[in-house]
């Protein structure tokens, strides 16, 4: 595999973002979509709760917009907010399309419609879900879709080394011209020819020690996109999910937020509530509210955990609302028809990403991101609960429809240099990817996390600094590895994450800081951007 492959579009990620692009371009382009594990390993398989839409006579795409603005503390781009709110109802039909089978219940007529749940943050119901196992409900038909499409090509187990780019004669300005690929199976890298790449590679919650996401969530796109000269934005925000099952097997298992909205209570060991002396929305409280409560609950009594309980729903209800849940808890040792899960915050997504405008255009001709990899506007200083998945739907259709537009008039690429690893040697020491990586997690969980403070940010930036220098030497002397390219994208994140708070000098959102207790909305009511 020496030689370079060309395509018309190339994306990068094959979860709700990626597949939704690939299925939304027309049928004559021919479409490469790469996957660093096998296509359904990533977010949206794992994610559990739902996507919002008003669906409701009741509710409103008002009422959306407004709960969405007021759970992004004031950071939301309005305009984006009413694009994807007002893009509900036309993502669930897509998705109803493309054969994804949501809960139903009978109306007063008996007749079967959407059976609708509510999480944190949201005024109505409007959580449209398939049972609890939502993202893997989606992530299955949009499988079968793609693998029926003649004009797609999937790449499992291939990781994107970097971005390659070029100029443009006429404009002067920087575009993408395809990529190098490690082959992960066959430990063969290759170049990869296209005039536009989308870059769908999700978050970067592996960052930390504890989360909820699946073990691709390395920022490989926001880190692929940084090192091209894309800015980025609002990185400080990564959210923590505040109920992720505590059992040292359950590698932060996540507990989800349905539960509360369906009537859980998150207790002390005690048995006593704690929400309400936080916020009057108590367990409905956004999650960047309900993580900082648990947190400080946690450090302030030295307990380990605080539990989550719905056992006083009946067992019927809660087996039939929660199977894929009630199932796995039970295998853990937990039965949540009677008793309460022991939970504790991890992190979940990250809000921030690589900026782009309304259409998921960068500022690379050419290169796309969408989804989780993206900053778009719409979810601001936190995210509100199943407008992800949702957002993924809504940019996938936009960035198609530009994209149908810009390949009409793009030039062919030209070709890439061969990729030259003939003066570097294959490395001996795995131990030290994997002693740099847990140390990197570590520190980011102790200094970066939940609660912040200016002197554990500067902890974390010198040891940031010291694990750069190590990556670039390894860089130049070995043959790259998977391992290696996810440390690399990490720690680039990571380090953007640290000095996007350091740069925020107030509390909003998932962003808090002992510090800086307190808004201030005079000189921090705007994004964090980071120029390469």
């Amino acid at each position: 595999m020496s030689n370079t492959f060309s395509y018309d579009a190339i994306i990068i990620g094959s979860g709700a973002a990626g597949l939704g692009l690939a299925l939304t371009l027309p049928d004559h382009l021919q479409i490469a979509v790469f996957s660093k594990s096998n296509m359904s390993e990533g977010s949206t398989y794992y994610a559990q709760g739902g996507i919002s839409a008003v669906l409701d006579s009741a509710d409103s795409h008002e009422s959306h917009r407004i709960d969405t603005m007021r759970a992004g503390a004031g950071l939301c781009h309005e305009d984006i907010v009413e694009l994807v709110v007002s893009n509900g109802k036309a993502s669930i039909d897509w998705l109803m399309a493309n054969n994804v089978e949501f809960s139903t219940k009978k109306n007063t007529q008996s007749k079967r419609k959407l059976h609708l749940t509510k999480e944190g943050g949201h005024s109505y119901r409007r959580v449209v879900h398939a049972d609890d196992s939502t993202g893997q409900a989606v992530q299955i038909a949009l499988n079968d879709q793609v693998v029926n499409r003649s004009n797609i090509k999937i790449f499992e187990h291939h990781n994107i080394i970097d971005l390659v780019t070029s100029y443009d004669d006429k404009t002067g300005k920087k575009k993408v011209i395809g990529c190098y690929v490690l082959d992960t199976k066959k430990d063969q890298i290759f170049s990869i020819k296209a005039p536009c790449i989308t870059l769908a590679t999700g978050g970067a919650s592996k960052v930390y020690l504890y989360t909820s996401n699946p073990d691709v969530s390395t920022g490989d796109g926001i880190a692929m996109a940084w090192r091209a000269g894309c800015r980025v934005a609002n990185m400080e925000f990564m959210q923590f999910h505040p109920t992720c099952l505590f059992h040292p097997e359950a590698k932060s298992f996540l507990i989800s937020e349905a539960v509360r909205g369906e009537g859980g209570l998150l207790l002390l060991p005690d048995g006593t509530r704690f929400m309400p002396n936080f916020d009057k929305r108590a367990e409905l409280a956004p999650r960047d509210i309900v993580a900082r409560a648990i947190d400080h609950e946690m450090k302030r009594l030295g307990i380990p955990s605080v539990f989550l309980d719905i056992s006083h729903r009946t067992a019927k209800f809660t087996k039939s609302h929660f199977p894929m849940l009630h199932k796995k808890c039970l295998n853990f040792g937990f039965d949540m028809t009677k008793e309460p899960l022991p939970v504790v915050p991890a992190a979940h997504y990250t809000c921030g990403g690589v900026m782009t405008n309304q259409n998921g255009e960068t500022d690379i001709a050419g290169l796309y991101a969408i989804g989780e990899t993206a900053f778009t506007g719409l979810h601001g200083a936190n995210r509100m609960a199943s407008n992800s998945i949702l957002e993924c739907l809504v940019f996938a259709k936009q960035a198609s429809l530009h994209i149908t537009k810009f390949l009409q008039h793009a030039n062919k690429s030209p070709d890439i240099k061969p990729w030259d690893d003939s003066k570097v040697i294959s490395s001996d020491e795995a131990i030290v990817v994997s002693h740099n990586w847990a140390e990197l997690r570590q520190f980011m969980w102790d200094y970066v996390g939940i609660v912040r403070t200016t002197k554990r940010l500067q902890r974390a930036k010198h040891r940031i600094n010291l694990l750069k220098q190590e990556i670039e030497e390894y860089y130049s002397n070995f043959h790259v590895t998977s391992d290696f390219l996810e440390l690399r994208n990490l720690v680039t994140t990571a380090e953007l994450i640290i000095e996007s708070a350091l740069l925020r000098k107030e509390s909003r959102g998932l962003h808090y800081t002992l510090d800086y207790p307190k808004i201030d909305d005079k000189h921090f009511k705007k994004d964090t951007v980071l120029t390469p």
